[in-house]
């Protein structure tokens, strides 16, 4: 049993959130590291280190017999027995069935805990682990967040550019929530969110699309809510093939896109990088890293760099790793 197994598997003791909120990230900052080729020895100093400031997991509840399983969505209470569902479902059934069966339901809420369930369910999935991936559907289920329904009949194509007359129409409005999740549910209040989301026209391209534009603007400016739209973005290309109709995901995710963009707070840019280092320095760099978004996102860069090509990845992933 390799070393990630065996700190997968103790997560069975840790809560899916801390501190009032947060999302527990350890599961999906150890499938990082190990995807970027850290060592045991680190990624079991980073579980020691991150594991301490987790809270329990909740008693074990099973779903009670006959509840349909969408009945809580969005209930954080829900969690204990989501994980047992799911848990059992998987046991049953295999994830090559169970996944193409819940995902298109839970696509509508993707947005939930700032994209942190579609995250831990696709790194869950990379990482084979069936355990974890009952706990990240369980997470996305009991956070699941509803937001405006996507049109279906736009006729633009740049969602960059969707975003930015949305913004414009917004201003001056800025939303004071602390969360991301909380600031993305207002954005997608405002009167102008759902008239300009329906603008875009959803297709197989759009995904491509703004994973590209999150990483260009996290390469431009560092914003750490662009920044989660980066690794969400990777993280539904990897679920993307156990959807049989991608279509309605593809739509959900941009609306969900779309609400995270819009939440952006006005900042100063950032000035550009003053050198650009190459892969081997930028993932030694993460991987010596306490920080589990840049973790994540390093790996994020590197695996869409794969799929990709775009010198946008590196960019962005050295922006994650530069000092301070």
């Amino acid at each position: 049993m390799s070393i990630l197994e065996v700190l997968l598997d103790d997560g069975v003791h840790t809560h899916a959130e801390y501190r009032g909120g947060l999302a527990n990230h350890l599961p999906m900052a150890l499938v990082a590291l190990h995807g970027l080729g850290a060592p045991d020895s680190r990624l079991q100093s980073f579980a020691s280190a991150y594991g301490a400031k987790l809270e329990p997991a909740p008693p074990a509840v099973d779903w009670p017999p006959g509840e349909p399983w969408k009945d809580r969505f969005g209930d954080p209470a829900a969690w204990p027995a989501y994980r047992a569902l799911f848990a059992q479902w998987l046991v049953h059934e295999g994830r090559d069935a169970v996944l193409p069966q819940v995902l298109p339901a839970l696509m509508p809420g993707c947005g939930a805990a700032a994209f942190h369930g579609l995250i831990r369910t696709a790194y869950a999935v990379a990482s084979g682990h069936t355990g974890e991936l009952a706990d990240g559907l369980a997470y996305w289920a009991c956070r699941f967040l509803p937001l405006p329904e996507a049109g279906e009949h736009g006729r633009e194509d740049d969602p960059g550019a969707v975003i930015d007359a949305l913004r414009t129409a917004m201003a001056p409005w800025q939303s004071d929530a602390g969360l991301i999740v909380d600031r993305m549910q207002a954005a997608a209040g405002h009167p102008a969110f759902a008239q300009h989301t329906a603008r875009l026209r959803v297709g197989d391209a759009t995904l491509a699309a703004l994973a590209r534009l999150a990483l260009e603007r996290f390469a431009d400016g560092g914003d750490f809510t662009v920044l989660h739209l980066a690794t969400a973005s990777h993280a539904l290309r990897l679920l993307l093939p156990f959807i049989d109709e991608p279509l309605p995901a593809l739509r959900s995710f941009w609306v969900a896109a779309a609400a995270a963009a819009a939440s952006v707070r006005e900042r100063p840019p950032l000035p550009p990088l003053a050198t650009l280092p190459d892969w081997p320095e930028i993932v030694e760099r993460a991987i010596a890293s306490d920080d589990e978004h840049v973790v994540k996102l390093v790996h994020t860069c590197r695996e869409q760099h794969a799929a990709y090509g775009w010198d946008a990845c590196r960019r962005a992933a050295a922006r994650a790793v530069q000092p301070g």
